[in-house]
């Protein structure tokens, strides 16, 4: 008998404590796995969302702010800019193109961004990878919408389906603040994943917006002028019929000139600190908040790290206690190995061979179960917010935590190992009881 059979033998004898045993090391090996995976994936699933943007100007408090809301749909901005302050933003610079945004509306819990034709033709949701449709074309008149493909998917929307879109931020039920009945919106366009949360959006015209709103507005304004007359509902306003204060957005996306094959621009900085200077909005960097967030964040992300190899420490341990507490029960078979020639140092290596292997099965299973846990956390993330995390792990990363597991479990089983080393053949010989 080969001393792989003895050790074999020797696990499937306690086979409910070593099936505990190698299952708290795999889901400790499996923690730590997604979490890694996880926080490199995160970042650059949110720099994708960035695109090719410099610089975002809005009303927001501040910088992260203004990028979480304009960029990632967290939340509607809560002050609006005049048309007029664009068109001076706009005239300040020679910008290579300048994008405005109106964010407000939503369809059952799916953010709803008005903007420019040029949203489609100059911005790139993910840097060198343009718009691309999968159905449709671009919107050319008002009262038409583009759908992101995970808004498309979510709520079963092709071309021509026809939305009726609320003002505030809905749920995916249909419930909202107040919907615009009167205005259905047709979707003339499906746009293919781009992996960022763009996806879950769903895009109309400025003229879209600013008349849905400014007819409301009107209406009340004429329901309070004549609280008796009740024909107010037959009011429409047309895109040449808005007042300049009807114009109003939420966000301005901006791009400085930029040489053929660069990204960057030695004009961002003077860009940056002109609109800081000369108008009274918060401007940020995307790519900048982005990597600020993670600063933030980072600590928690320590933390989170912290407590998976404390996990892994805990299965090591467990190992230890398994193999120790077995020990009682087993006197007896080492002293039969002992009479039958096994010397003291082999004794010890197959106690030292079922820890290893308990970390080698562990570590296994924790590699397969942190394949299945990324894949539903990555699901889960993209169903949520849009976001799409790549859920591979590297190899290295992955032999690392297998090597560390397993490297923690044979450290753990030298106390009992060592127990074993020491029992006397003539203890483990006497009769039981």
């Amino acid at each position: 008998m080969t001393d792989f059979t003895i050790v074999l033998r020797s696990l499937s004898l306690r086979r409910f404590s070593t099936t505990v045993t190698v299952t708290m090391v795999a889901v400790s090996v499996a923690l730590l796995l997604v979490l890694l995976a996880m926080r490199d994936a995160g970042r650059a699933a949110f720099r994708r969302g960035t695109g090719n943007v410099h610089l975002l100007v809005s009303a927001d408090s501040s910088p992260l702010v203004a990028v979480l809301n304009g960029m990632f749909y967290a939340n509607a901005p809560s002050q609006p800019i005049d048309w007029a302050a664009y068109m001076k933003i706009r005239e300040a610079f020679p910008w290579s193109w300048t994008i405005p945004t109106q964010l407000g509306d939503s369809f059952r819990g799916s953010p709803v961004m008005a903007t420019s034709k040029e949203f489609f033709t100059n911005f790139e949701p993910v840097l060198g990878q343009p718009w691309m449709f999968v159905a449709g074309k671009a919107f050319e008149a008002p009262y038409e919408a583009v759908v992101g493909a995970e808004a498309a998917r979510v709520h079963g929307l092709k071309v021509g389906s026809e939305l009726v879109l609320a003002h505030g931020v809905g749920t995916a039920s249909g419930e909202a603040a107040h919907e615009h009945d009167d205005h259905p919106v047709e979707v003339v366009g499906i746009l293919a994943p781009t992996g960022s949360a763009h996806d879950r959006a769903i895009f109309t015209s400025l003229e879209t917006g600013w008349c849905v709103h400014a007819e409301e507005a009107r209406l009340k304004e004429a329901a309070a002028a004549n609280p008796g007359e009740d024909d107010h509902g037959h009011l429409h306003v047309a895109a040449e019929d808005l007042r300049d204060s009807e114009k109003l957005i939420t966000g301005i996306l901006l791009r400085v000139p930029t040489r053929p094959g660069e990204q960057v621009s030695s004009a961002l900085p003077v860009a940056f600190d002109l609109l800081r200077r000369q108008f009274p909005f918060t401007v940020a960097q995307p790519a900048q908040q982005v990597g600020r967030l993670f600063e933030i964040v980072s600590g928690v992300d320590t933390l989170f790290i912290a407590m998976a190899v404390a996990v892994m420490v805990a299965g090591a341990l467990s190992v230890m206690l398994a193999l120790y507490n077995s020990m009682d029960l087993r006197r007896r078979q080492v002293a039969i190995l002992r009479v039958l020639g096994a010397s003291q140092g082999r004794v010890f290596g197959l106690v030292l061979a079922e820890s290893a292997i308990i970390g080698l099965l562990g570590s296994g299973l924790g590699v397969a179960l942190a394949a299945v846990f990324g894949t539903v956390a990555s699901a889960e993330l993209q169903r949520r917010v849009g976001l799409v995390i790549d859920p591979t792990m590297d190899l290295r990363t992955i032999v690392l935590c297998a090597a560390a597991a397993t490297f923690l479990a044979c450290a753990a089983g030298i106390v009992p190992a060592l127990r074993a080393y020491r029992t006397a053949v003539v203890q483990g010989l006497r009769p039981l009881g």
